[in-house]
């Protein structure tokens, strides 16, 4: 048993240590004030032990809604600065605002500045820590792949971008066809007989078998595999590492036997579930179509001066089943904007007039979808509803493309707030992989987590 391996996180691990930290910090940030500074608003004690919860609980909501827990934004020092200024500014107006779970606001202002610049500091010096130690290489997760030669670079991207902690050192050519190593590739070509030898020297905590090919798992190579497993390496399928880290199926690196290992969530099925979500829709909705009333004035007057034309423009989609429905939506566009032809929608789309482009970063020519959703042609979260000329064309080149039609399309998704506005074949692609793990995985918690998310694209105005 290998007893020497260096220690790494796992995604959900780092997250979960990010998430307990950081209410350690401040609560322990706010003793210290207290002891030092004779600070009164805010003392933790067992008569008043629920403020404690009611802060750490403000603290990880508002700090998933602005990003605190996304790895890549928490490893980078600028990103991240953004972040707790705007997650410590936010707890604090909210956790001032609630006296009836939270102390009773102070008659001195000044213990309400202490009361901010301690959360602050305390978010900021833990946050550095993480970025100086445990972001660093020293815990990152060392792999290697077995894999053809000509998938090695794709395989890599996908990997790496999805977490930056994770590094590929090493590849194992598993092309029969192809054993020549290659100068311009920057990982380490393993021969199979040092490979064990690699493993042992540098600290790989995984091994990653990526291969399509089965004449490429060698006697040779599955022995050493095998001796591998005995003394305690992780090996695994690609489909399932790439699954776990980016959050989205690999539908190009799956045979056509789909259904065989796709089980769709029991969520889809199951009927609690399901009325529970259509309770929840329903209920957003009508809050949304009163917000839309409040703000119609102004959407008035920015579609006479910055759209001048029509408000409204319906459009067909493609909804559960691939039954077709007329989608709502405030008009962004320039009059006959598709007079050529159906075309993709582009970042800075010259089509997209001035007032046109305020309500799609704002995501405020959404609004008109709550009648959709109110009628049942749509659900609050789902797979984004596509044309049906795009779904042809999609699924000529696009396998298990239509998948996305056995649950209801969504007001936002998955794909949605991880991925940016599709504008090609490629995009779609992506799009589908995480369309794909939704339906997938659809569960409360996943519903919950896109719902932060959809939060944080519309107040950090990301909006496509």
């Amino acid at each position: 048993m290998n007893k020497y391996k260096d220690i790494h996180f796992e995604v959900s691990e780092r997250k979960v240590l990010l998430r307990i930290f950081d209410v350690i910090f401040v609560l322990l940030s706010l003793y210290l004030v207290g002891v030092v500074f004779k600070f009164n608003y805010f003392n933790i004690s067992a008569t008043n032990f629920y403020w404690t919860i009611v802060l750490g609980v403000y603290l990880n909501f508002i700090g998933s809604v602005f990003e605190m827990y996304n790895l890549q934004v928490a490893s980078n020092q600028f990103q991240i600065i953004k972040s707790i200024i705007l997650t410590s500014s936010i707890t604090v107006l909210v956790y001032l605002l609630t006296p009836v779970y939270t102390p009773i606001l102070p008659t001195n202002r000044l213990q309400i500045l202490i009361f901010y610049i301690a959360i602050f500091i305390a978010l900021f010096t833990w946050r550095m820590i993480y970025v100086r130690f445990f972001a660093s290489n020293r815990f990152s997760k060392k792999v290697i792949l077995i894999c053809d030669k000509e998938q090695l670079k794709e395989l890599v991207f996908a990997l790496e971008s999805a977490d930056p902690h994770y590094r590929v050192l090493g590849f194992v050519n598993s092309d029969s066809a192809d054993k020549k190593a290659s100068d311009n590739l920057k990982i380490k070509n393993i021969e199979i007989s040092n490979l064990e030898e690699f493993v042992k020297k540098n600290s790989i905590s995984e091994i990653v078998i990526a291969s399509q090919k089965t004449d490429g798992i060698t006697v040779n190579l599955y022995n050493q595999l095998i001796h591998l497993l005995e003394n305690g390496y992780i090996i695994r399928e690609y489909t399932q590492v790439y699954e776990s880290i980016t959050q989205r199926i690999p539908v190009q690196y799956v045979s056509r036997d789909f259904y065989r290992y796709f089980p769709f969530s029991r969520s889809n099925q199951n009927h609690f579930y399901l009325i529970m979500v259509r309770i929840f829709e329903i209920l957003i909705s009508l809050i949304g179509l009163c917000i839309g009333l409040l703000i119609l004035p102004l959407i008035l007057i920015g579609n006479v001066f910055g759209n001048r034309g029509k408000l409204f423009y319906t459009q067909e989609r493609v909804g559960k089943n691939g039954e077709i429905f007329n989608i709502v939506k405030y008009r962004t566009m320039v009059k006959n904007a598709e007079k050529g032809g159906a075309v993709f929608a582009t970042t800075n789309d010259s089509r997209v007039t001035p007032f046109g482009k305020i309500m799609r970063k704002s995501r405020m020519d959404e609004i008109p979808q709550f009648i959709n959703i109110l009628k049942g042609d749509m659900a609050v979260i789902g797979p984004r509803p596509e044309r049906p000329v795009f779904v042809n064309e999609i699924a000529e080149v696009m396998p298990f493309y239509e998948t996305r039609h056995v649950i209801k399309p969504g007001l936002t998704g998955w794909a949605q707030v991880n991925y940016s506005y599709g504008e090609t074949i490629d995009d779609s692609l992506i799009k589908l992989q995480y369309d794909l793990y939704y339906i997938k995985h659809r569960s409360i918690f996943l519903d919950v987590n896109i719902i932060f998310k959809t939060l944080s694209t519309v107040l950090l105005y990301r909006g496509q």
